[in-house]
């Protein structure tokens, strides 16, 4: 296939966007012949996503391409909707190659794992169908609802956040360092949560609701997978860590709902610039996203598009967690900025210096005007151009708000540019519907803690 990119990463030249792949592949569909396939995933809860695609006809002649297509359009799918159970619908071939690269052996191991396991309850199944389920979603209710007085919380890997809010103002908001990823003590992430609530109480005639938000994946309150309680044991876990806002719930009587962090972000940069259809990305640790529907409502997706391919090169980079290569994570997190050092030709940064160090060194550089790291930016910014269109074949984005560490100072600005120059170039289209936005300082401030605050009706 000839994959034409007219914006070269300007250190990284073998990078092979999904978007620019995708369109050789549908070309060759066009000139070989291709047939319809239909895929559903679905959740325990019953909800069901649908997707339709092409493959090349010649399933036998064409495996290879055939393969990469779905099972990269496939782990997309998973990490961005969720679900345990996939239909297909046109291709019983793909139902028995993705079952291997999936099942517990597979190359996707990991996949099955912490989806289909540690978040649905089991393995990923995988069944063929002369008709894929019909369509089931929902958007949940959840946000924007000021009125009374409120608790926002937000837990983060290196302090948690708690704010007390009146009808929408902050009347008190304070960060706390703690260190909760290798704790084992599981009372350490409860007494901790449950300080922040009280001292942000002490600041209201009345506690109404309380919201929250956290990195993980959150289903109806319940702890299904998070970082912040990577060292609990899964005895642990499951008795003290999985229902921990339950109990929360149950000692303050009020209204309590907590969601992913990403979420809650793009809710703050909704309800900030009163619009829908916001996609949130923010570029630090980790690859950290959620979505407001056009409708202004956040919806029971997953949207980690930490773990979703986009880049196709076969000697792209493996991500440290789930071993997949091409994944998002190591390119828009300080992981990328790290990854990206050496092939700036910087050389005075210690190889072992921490990640986070690293991202503080690089962006001194760039303050004193370093062309060397600008470099690394105007990469970023290259790669999150085309990735912006590859998002957009999957949401309907009309503000894409980016906020994180990597996207501080002038870095965050070059990373903006680059990425507006490919849209130009490549999508024009798009680059005039998405309006690429940072949060404002009081945003920053205040606007997750209001939206996590907003989160529960009261």
């Amino acid at each position: 296939m000839k994959i034409d990119t007219k914006v070269i990463p300007v250190l990284d030249a073998d990078f092979i966007p999904a978007k620019k792949w995708y369109e050789a592949y549908n070309a060759l569909i066009e000139e070989k012949g291709g047939r319809e396939v239909h895929i559903a995933l679905a959740q325990e809860d019953g909800f069901v996503f649908t997707h339709s695609f092409k493959i090349l006809d010649d399933y036998e002649n064409y495996k290879d391409l055939n393969i990469k297509a779905t099972e990269r359009l496939l782990k997309f799918l998973l990490w961005m909707k969720g679900g345990r159970k996939i239909y297909i619908q046109g291709s019983d071939e793909l139902v028995g190659d993705l079952s291997k690269i999936y099942s517990e052996s597979g190359a996707r191991s990991f996949d099955n794992d912490f989806l289909g396991h540690k978040i649905y309850g089991g393995s990923f199944e995988f069944i063929a169908c002369d008709e894929i389920p019909a369509m089931k979603q929902s958007t949940n209710d959840l946000g924007r609802h000021l009125s009374g007085c409120r608790i926002g919380f937000d837990l983060g890997g290196s302090d948690r956040k708690c704010a007390a809010v009146i009808d929408g103002k902050v009347v008190y908001s304070e960060e706390i360092a703690w260190d909760p990823y290798f704790e084992s003590n599981p009372d350490y992430h409860y007494e901790g949560i449950k300080d922040s609530l009280e001292r942000a109480a002490k600041h209201l005639p009345r506690v109404d609701a309380i919201g929250g938000s956290a990195a993980g994946v959150y289903i109806q309150n319940e702890v299904r997978a998070a970082s912040l309680f990577r060292g609990i044991s899964d005895n642990d876990f499951k008795n003290k860590i999985q229902r921990i806002f339950f109990r929360l719930q149950e000692e303050w009587d009020v209204p309590f709902e907590v969601v992913n962090d990403g979420e809650v972000t793009a809710l703050a940069g909704s309800m900030s610039l009163e619009s829908g259809a916001v996609l949130g990305i923010s570029m630090g640790t980790s690859l950290a996203a959620g979505y407001v529907t056009a409708n202004g409502s956040i919806t029971p997706w997953l949207n980690e598009l930490a773990f979703v391919p986009v880049d196709f090169n076969e000697n792209a980079p493996a991500d440290e967690w789930s071993g997949d290569i091409g994944c998002g994570v190591q390119y828009f997190s300080q992981q990328a900025v790290s990854r990206l050092i050496l092939k700036a030709g910087i050389t005075e940064i210690p190889e072992e210096m921490g990640k986070p160090e690293k991202l503080v060194e690089v962006q001194k550089l760039m303050e004193a005007g370093d062309k060397r790291a600008a470099k690394i930016y105007q990469t970023i910014g290259t790669y999150f151009g085309y990735t912006i269109a590859h998002f957009a074949d999957f949401y309907d984005i009309s503000k894409l708000l980016i906020l994180g560490r990597v996207t501080s100072g002038q870095g965050g600005e070059d990373i903006l540019k680059h990425a507006k120059e490919v849209l130009d170039i490549e999508y024009p289209e798009l680059s005039e519907k998405i309006e690429l936005r940072t949060p404002s300082e009081s945003d920053k401030r205040h606007g997750q803690a209001v939206a996590a605050a907003s989160l529960p009706i009261a």
